[in-house]
């Protein structure tokens, strides 16, 4: 077993830009907005390709049918893959939105449920987020919004920077600002409930769908703000579904990778992941699984910044 590396699966967004192509070097189509770029999935539609070593060609779903116990440590381990990793290149705003809980997908009978958060790895002088209703907010406050075309007049704007990290759990309606590259690690869903679109048209003139009545009945309105908490450093997120640390490694120094299965996402710096008989290198937009049997060291080539993600 040896670190895994992925072909990047990039997706045209009416929002998008070029800003993974002039950070992370990503190669872009020509002329084409693209607002993301998922680095690690196992959807029915969207599986990534390993692009290293013996498994290269492999998707993600095969690679661990073939070796589950040295990639996840447990025989039993369930599809699909439990983590959805993704950059988002905001140019533009993204449209006001909600995901389902479990409970909201079983009582409608549709959907996979879907909590996130964000990492925000470059930010524009005051890029701002919506993020959760602001208090005393109702379900009938919210449907009279929808009509009237001021959702976001009920939603925290909140000003961010690079570093900080943005826990949503599922129900927590939001959008992306302008002018933001983030991180976003989530469960493996692309359910999707859009409230407003801020009045926007495509090329043909046409408004995107909108979901309001799916929307109503996903919002958490009695949501608990503590959990929406702001982080930066060391642990940034532990739910149910992931937990983040945060790593700042200095030039030359090696971390010992302890023995479970996790992921890395580079956002700057660069280096290798070594053991007896394997080295992988890396860079600033990366993304790696790291299988439970693999036994190594991370070695940065100058200062590097990582996030490590586990279940």
């Amino acid at each position: 077993m040896y670190p895994l590396k992925f072909k990047p699966i990039f997706k045209e967004r009416i929002w998008g830009g070029q800003k993974l192509r002039d950070i992370f070097g990503k190669q872009l189509p020509a002329n084409t907005k693209i607002g993301e770029s998922w680095e690690l999935a196992d959807l029915p539609e969207d599986k990534s390709q390993i692009t290293n070593g013996s498994l290269a060609g492999k998707t993600i779903d095969q690679a661990i049918e073939q070796f589950t116990a040295q990639i996840t440590g447990r025989t039993d381990f369930s599809k699909p893959f439990p983590l959805l990793i993704k950059f988002l290149d905001a140019e533009n705003i993204l449209s006001v939105q909600v995901h389902p809980d479990k409970q909201t997908c079983q009582r409608m009978g549709m959907g996979e449920p879907k909590t996130e958060c964000w990492y925000i790895i470059s930010a524009e002088p005051a890029a701002v987020i919506y993020k959760g209703l602001k208090k005393g907010v109702t379900k009938h406050d919210f449907a009279a919004a929808t009509e009237q075309g001021n959702t976001a007049e009920l939603l925290n704007r909140i000003e961010v920077h690079p570093g900080e990290c943005h826990f949503l759990p599922a129900g927590t309606p939001h959008a992306i600002g302008a002018g933001l590259l983030i991180a976003e690690i989530q469960t493996p869903s692309d359910t999707t409930y859009r409230v407003f679109d801020w009045n926007r048209v495509d090329d043909t003139g046409k408004s995107r769908q909108l979901h309001i009545q799916q929307a109503l009945e996903s919002i958490r309105f009695a949501a608990d703000e503590k959990k929406l908490t702001v982080r930066n450093s060391g642990v940034l997120v532990d739910s149910e579904f992931f937990k983040i640390k945060k790593f700042n490694q200095a030039k030359s120094e090696t971390i010992e990778l302890s023995d479970e299965m996790k992921v890395l996402i580079i956002i700057k710096g660069s280096g290798s992941i070594n053991d007896q008989n394997s080295t992988v290198t890396f860079k600033a937009g990366d993304t790696i699984l790291i299988p439970v049997e693999f036994e190594g060291v991370v070695r940065s080539d100058e200062n590097t910044e990582y996030l490590s993600i586990t279940l």
